[in-house]
């Protein structure tokens, strides 16, 4: 079991606009069955955690509806709306004690921290961040969200290309993985 941010950056790293719009990214064209794609990893996920900006952006790009099956836990400091099919709960608990109930749900399965960055962040601050996967779509943003707004240290795991994006799996190395110092 394995916790992983996946998520698509502009080449200049961010991974949406000052105003939270990924058009940039929809529309990049992207092999759904090629390297690194989504199918295929999200295959492998028995848990979410989003942040409340991509949960919105995610309700209002899908008209309403939660296309995920999996247990999902929305970090928001706000109310929000949630779904009415599918779990997904609402949290402001602390990151080991959601990525705790995360890895219970999961059932061996690996973790996605959907977005954002800082999310992410948060996760590795924890030392309960495993891999960043990458798709860098060829644009640029010149400001946004950033990527990952923090210093880490990453190891190349794979490298591939899907049509006009360089995608890159990377290990996380600095801090704790899993609560171990590395």
């Amino acid at each position: 079991m394995a916790t992983h941010f996946y998520t698509a950056s502009s080449l200049d790293g961010f991974i949406a606009t000052a105003d939270h719009s990924l058009d940039w990214l929809l529309k990049q064209e992207f092999d759904k069955d090629g390297p690194m794609a989504y199918p295929g990893f999200i295959a492998n996920i028995g848990a979410l955690a989003m942040g409340a900006s991509t949960f919105e952006w995610v309700m209002r790009h899908e008209n309403g509806d939660w296309g995920y099956t999996q247990p999902t836990w929305i970090f928001s400091h706000r109310d929000l709306q949630l779904p009415r099919h599918g779990d997904v709960r609402l949290t402001q608990a602390d990151i080991r004690e959601v990525h705790a109930d995360m890895t219970a749900a999961a059932h061996g399965a690996d973790l996605w921290v959907v977005g954002g960055g800082d999310l992410a962040g948060q996760f590795a601050d924890a030392g309960l961040l495993d891999e960043v996967w990458v798709q860098f779509a060829p644009v640029t943003l010149g400001s946004g969200a950033p990527l990952l707004p923090r210093e880490l240290d990453l190891e190349l795991v794979d490298l591939a290309r899907n049509r006009a994006f360089a995608c890159a799996r990377y290990r996380v190395l600095t801090g704790t993985q899993n609560g171990v110092a590395s």
